[in-house]
């Protein structure tokens, strides 16, 4: 695999398209500093995949891009492409089969920036992942640009591996290992997020679980509330059904009395039917007449406007007549004036036929004249522009002498101040001693140290305190969080119990409600509120004071005024805001604190344990004395009396009991609540208080490593300062002997070229002469020209004057002969109409006569048939009268029926009523998810709807007690039971695949020690060869600062001939130079890159050393494709091929390339 070819194109200098062909294997770039030799390696570098705009000499990616000249305008984006030849299938993966590969990078100045492989685009990691293990990149030792040939000899151990591991081929080993094991951290992410899902999902199962039983109960008590209520419905049919038979016997009654009243309707519609034909039969009558009326009218009008019309139409054409009289004498005058033009302009045409014949010949004998003097002109401009031509010759050649004599001038000028400057840089460049500086830089070095040891010390201990304040607030959130769940669910069973207090009264009874409104007695407590009950005697107490319990406490008696305002039904009052309590230890007073006015209803009730007991002390009762059991039995002398429901063990009293003690744990646990917000709330202050020590500590310690960094780059910064001194007074001593050598090169030059002045100037003077004849022949031509070019204006004026005045004359004879034949068009239309319009005039004098006679008989018809048409509307109007009157009367029986249809419609009304209540009630059945006769199943004739009424009601009361119920929590549970075996089967697919990929990481972990191993031992091997023999003696090795393979650095021990240096830092640097060049072609030896790119790297090296060098670089070229720039003749002497890079324009790189062998051929030759 080689490189082909580089193709630049608004690439920092190289504006134009250019492109750089490499047919060789040793390519030399050359130039002047400064023409853009260097920009071609940044090429390179760029379109390998560099980002960082620092490395390639610029402040953003942009800059990479033309910005323009003083001459040229910016460009809009720059392009590289390298072309490589891949027949020896260095590259492999999909672009094996791919004799050439083609590699383009574009930008453009809004920053984007796209790449491509073959013209198809593509990622900057596709690019990068080419050429992993092939020694090639942006960074790679490929590429050794300006200085870095120091910098990979001063790098880090850690830096200098890179190298290594480059030529080892394990760069994409380690870009595996680092994509593994970002695949095992997010595997390890998931593996807690489905260990927390895990955790949450067994709690919540269990909860769902519980729900679920619940919800089992619920579906029994709804199933058998559905019956109930079916039930229910069936006894609403049958109630509607005899609703139903009582609608449709109303409504055959009243359809036996709509058809009587329906026949006398009948009877006198037939008496209107026949006066209707009566009337029909008289507006015939009166209609004929009023036509034969209107008929008259109209043959009067007709007449009468026709005898107008005739009288109008007379007067008409005798008024056209008169004006076409005078329009066929106007059209004669006209036609006559005409006539007369026509034969003047007939005369003006014959007299201007022989001035324009003149004139045509006149103008012909001008053009003759010009042709003449246009030709002699023509001459004579030939002859001055072959002097010209011939006389710019030596005026050039002045112009150039002048300016090569100004230019020598310059050059000398600027190169004696170019000494003078050189010799005074030697003088101030002279090295100082620096020691004095050297150690206080390392005291204060030691003293930044010291400071971030102790910083980071002191951040260590802060941020243990952290761990230790947060693992108090999880602490304490915990408990927040368990002592709310506590709160929510107590906060739920006081909301259950006070709804179930609320619906077992009667305070929510609208009539109750409103009466206490008007009292203002809205905020009186309940008895079940005020009472207190010993335990175990709820029952006991609600049973005797079971009325009263849903009533309300008043202070006295004497509140409630005789006012006239109705008590409302089902209301209990009770006077006595204190309660008492007996001290009778028999007495069911004795176990309980009543109002006082409740007092004398247990008073005289004793309490027993059982029911047995009860019974037996029954015997001894006297008077109005009972005595009540535990158990809910209460017995009198002659009666008994149980509880409701004796099962039921949530009685009023009880509820009330369990509602007080739940208030009770509500404010003890919102007490521990509080408490527990306080403590947190002062950890996460104290968290917080640490947080901004630590965020203050880091401050303080990037402040020290700030400084730490500012006195090791001081430092090193004062002893690169006096190495580079010693190296600038060498570079500036040769720098001035090459000045000299150049001052005497333009002295030379400026001798030569003012002689030559002299000589062509003597030549311009003779030209001079021959100017001046050659201009008085030229200007006599060109007047010559313009004296014809003006007699042919004037011929060629008169002329064209005459033959306008002719075309004139002609189109006015031809307007003239349209305008007669149309005169005499008109006097034919003129004469037409004349005799048109005297026919219409009549003969006779009075014309009207006889439509006067017609008139007068039509009008004497007319009142004839008036007389007759009135008689006949008033016969109408009789019996219209008549008409009406029976009308009136048919209203009236058709009223009555009326009546009799909406007595049958409120029946019908009635009947649909029922059967749209018993559709309702159909409907309703079939919503409960059965059937009518399901629903009749078990259920007895004599069934009553109140008594299902209350059954349904009570089942109701059973499925409320239940609570909130999740109805979806069987299936939730199931669903639960499901995700939770799949997330199982998920941890398990998790901790396999965290097996893999550990597995993958230690494969590759053993295979990169063993190929890091293998690479470095051959480098070394290779380098200790290759340093003796580029230095002509010495030793040099490679050495691992560490025992790991995987992360140990790698430095360098190098000892020239004679010397025992202890680092490799104090070695000069033309001696660090050629240590680093023969660690770069070891690494070249072991796995050589398909090319090499050296960019001065001979500078700092002293002819022999350069010698061996280009000898060196001769024999990897067997090998290794080498393009080097560089400005010393020996190494230029051993290219194949020299590419010179120049500015001729300034700030734009042009290209010129010569084959060395080619050119030696030529000279040869």
């Amino acid at each position: 695999m080689r490189l082909k070819s580089i193709s630049l194109s608004g690439f920092k200098s190289f504006v134009d398209p250019t492109r750089v062909v490499l047919p060789s294997n040793m390519c030399a770039v050359v130039g002047p500093n400064g023409c853009g030799k260097s920009n071609i390696i940044d090429a390179v570098r760029w379109v390998m995949g560099e980002s960082s705009a620092k490395t390639l000499r610029g402040e953003s990616m942009t800059d990479v891009i033309f910005n323009g000249t003083t001459q040229r305008q910016p460009v809009s984006q720059a392009s590289i492409e390298l072309l490589f030849d891949n027949s020896s299938g260095k590259i492999t993966g999909e672009f094996a089969a791919y004799s050439e590969i083609s590699v383009r990078r574009l930008v453009s100045r809004e920053g984007t920036s796209d790449y491509f492989l073959n013209g198809n685009k593509c990622r900057r990691r596709d690019i990068t992942d080419l050429f992993l293990g092939t020694g090639l990149g942006p960074r790679s030792y490929a590429i050794i640009e300006q200085g870095m040939i120091s910098r990979l000899i001063e790098s880090k151990p850690e830096d200098l591996r890179v190298y290594i591991e480059e030529a080892a081929g394990i760069s994409k080993y380690k870009e595996r290992r680092r994509e593994t094991e970002n695949r095992m951290q997010r595997t390890l992410d998931n593996l807690d997020r489905l260990t927390d899902l895990r955790e949450e999902l067994e709690r919540n199962l269990t909860h769902l679980k519980r729900q679920a039983q619940a919800a089992e109960r619920y579906a029994e008590l709804k199933a058998e509330e559905r019956q109930l209520k079916a039930q229910l419905l069936v006894l609403q049919r049958r109630s509607q059904a005899g609703a139903q038979s009582r609608a449709q016997r109303e409504i055959d009654d009243f359809l036996v009395e709509r058809e009587k009243h329906q026949a006398a309707v009948a009877s006198v519609a037939a008496e209107i039917e026949s006066l209707r034909q009566q009337i029909s039969e008289s507006n015939q009558v009166t209609n004929d007449l009023q036509g034969q009326f209107y008929s008259l009218g109209s043959d009067i009008s007709r007449i009468e406007q026709a005898i107008q019309f005739a009288r109008e139409r007379r007067e008409s054409v005798a008024k056209d007549l008169e004006q076409t009289l005078e329009g066929k004498q106007r059209e004669l005058a006209l036609s006559t004036a005409d006539g007369q033009r026509f034969e003047d302009l007939a005369d003006a045409i014959e007299a201007i036929e022989p001035t324009l014949q003149r004139e045509q010949a006149d103008a012909e004998h001008c053009d003759g004249q010009l042709a003449k003097a246009e030709a002699a002109a023509l001459d004579a401009e030939r002859q001055w522009d072959e002097f010209t031509a011939r006389a710019a010759v030596p005026r050039q050649q002045v112009e150039v002498q002048q300016g090569r004599l100004s230019n020598a001038e310059r050059n000398i000028a600027t190169l004696e101040q170019r000494l003078l400057r050189l010799g005074e840089s030697i003088e101030s460049s002279k090295p100082d001693s620096d020691s004095e500086q050297l150690e206080l830089l390392t005291g204060q070095l030691a003293q930044a140290e010291t400071m971030v040891n102790t910083e980071r010390e002191a951040i260590e201990r802060l941020k243990t305190s952290v761990a230790e304040h947060r693992e108090q607030g999880d602490t304490l959130r915990a408990q927040q969080d368990e002592l709310r769940r506590e709160i929510q669910m107590l906060e739920g069973q006081r909301t259950s119990l006070e709804a179930l207090q609320t619906n077992s009264g009667d305070a929510d009874d609208g009539a109750i409600h409103d009466w206490l409104a008007r009292r203002h007695f809205g905020s009186l407590k309940s008895v079940v509120e005020v009472i207190s009950v010993d335990e175990g005697y709820e029952r006991a107490a609600e049973l005797v004071l079971r009325d009263a319990l849903s009533g309300l406490v008043l202070d006295s008696a004497q509140a409630i005024s005789a006012d006239g305002d109705k008590l409302p039904a089902g209301l209990t009052l009770v006077a006595g805001a204190k309660t008492v309590r007996s001290n009778n230890s028999d007495s069911l007073a004795h176990f309980l604190s009543v109002p006082s006015g409740l007092e004398s209803q247990i008073d005289e009730v004793r309490v027993v344990d059982t029911w047995d007991q009860a019974l037996s002390a029954r015997a001894t009762l006297t008077g109005r004395e009972s005595v009540v059991s535990c158990d809910g039995v209460w017995v009198g002398a002659d009666w008994i009396k149980t509880s409701v429901d004796t099962q039921d063990e949530a009685g009023l009293l009880a509820r009330q009991r369990q509602l007080t003690e739940v208030v009770e744990q509500i404010a003890v646990k919102s007490a521990q609540l509080n408490d527990v917000d306080s403590l947190l709330q002062s950890a996460v202050t104290a968290l917080q208080m640490v947080e901004s020590d630590i965020n203050g500590k880091e401050a303080f310690l990037d402040e020290a490593l700030r400084q730490r960094a500012a006195a090791e780059s001081e430092r090193a910064a004062k002893v690169s300062e006096a190495e580079q001194r010693r190296i600038r007074v060498e570079q500036l001593q040769r720098e001035r002997d090459e000045t000299d050598s150049l001052l005497t090169t333009e002295r030379t030059l400026l001798t030569e070229a003012q002689q030559t002045l002299v000589s062509v100037k003597e030549q311009v003077g003779s030209d001079d002469k021959n100017r001046t004849d050659l201009e008085a022949l030229r200007e006599q031509a060109r007047s010559e020209v313009q004296r014809c070019r003006s007699l042919k204006q004037q011929a060629d004026g008169a002329l064209g004057a005459s033959q306008v005045k002719l075309r004139e004359l002609l189109a006015q004879r031809e307007a003239l002969e349209r305008s007669i034949v149309r005169a005499k068009a008109q006097l034919a239309d003129y004469e037409s109409r004349e005799a048109a319009l005297r026919s219409e005039l009549p003969e006779d004098d009075n014309p009207d006569a006889a439509a006067q006679d017609e008139l007068k008989a039509l009008l004497d018809q007319r009142l004839v048939v008036e007389r007759q048409l009135t008689a006949a509307r008033q016969s109408l109007s009789e019996l219209e009268q008549s008409m009406r009157e029976k009308e009136q009367a048919k209203m009236i029986a058709e009223q009555a029926v009326q009546n009799v249809q909406g007595k049958s419609e409120s029946a019908r009304l009635k009947l649909t009523e029922s059967n749209v209540r018993i559709e309702q009630i159909d409907t309703a059945i079939a919503a409960l998810d059965t059937t009518l006769a399901a629903a009749e199943e078990g259920l007895p004739e004599e069934a009553d709807e109140a008594e299902w009424q209350v059954r349904v009601e009570r089942v109701s009361a059973r499925i409320h007690r239940l609570g909130p119920i999740n109805l979806a929590a069987i299936d939730e549970t199931s669903r639960a039971e499901e995700r939770k075996e799949y997330l199982d089967a998920q941890n398990e697919d998790l901790m396999g695949a965290l097996e893999t990929l550990e597995a993958a990481i230690k494969k590759i972990d053993r295979e990169t020690r063993q190929r890091f191993k293998d690479t470095f031992d051959t480098i070394n091997a290779g380098f200790s060869v290759l340093f003796p023999k580029v230095f002509g003696g010495g030793t040099a090795c490679l050495e691992m600062t560490g025992d790991d393979l995987l992360d140990t650095g790698v430095a360098i021990m190098a000892r020239p001939p004679g010397k025992k240096n202890s680092t490799i830092h104090l070695l000069s640097g033309g001696e660090k130079a050629m240590t680093a060049i023969a660690l770069v072609f070891s690494i070249f030896q072991l796995n050589p890159a398909p090319f090499c790119m050296l960019d001065e790297v001979d500078a700092p090296l002293d002819d022999a050393n350069v010698g061996r060098y280009a000898r060196l670089v001769r024999e990897m070229s067997q090998k290794v494709q080498f393009v080097f720039i560089t400005h010393n003749k020996i190494t230029m002497e051993g290219a194949d091929q020299l590419m010179g890079v120049t500015m001729h324009e300034p700030g734009v790189s042009r290209l010129v390339s010569v084959d060395i062998e080619e050119a030696a051929r030529l000279a040869a030759s």
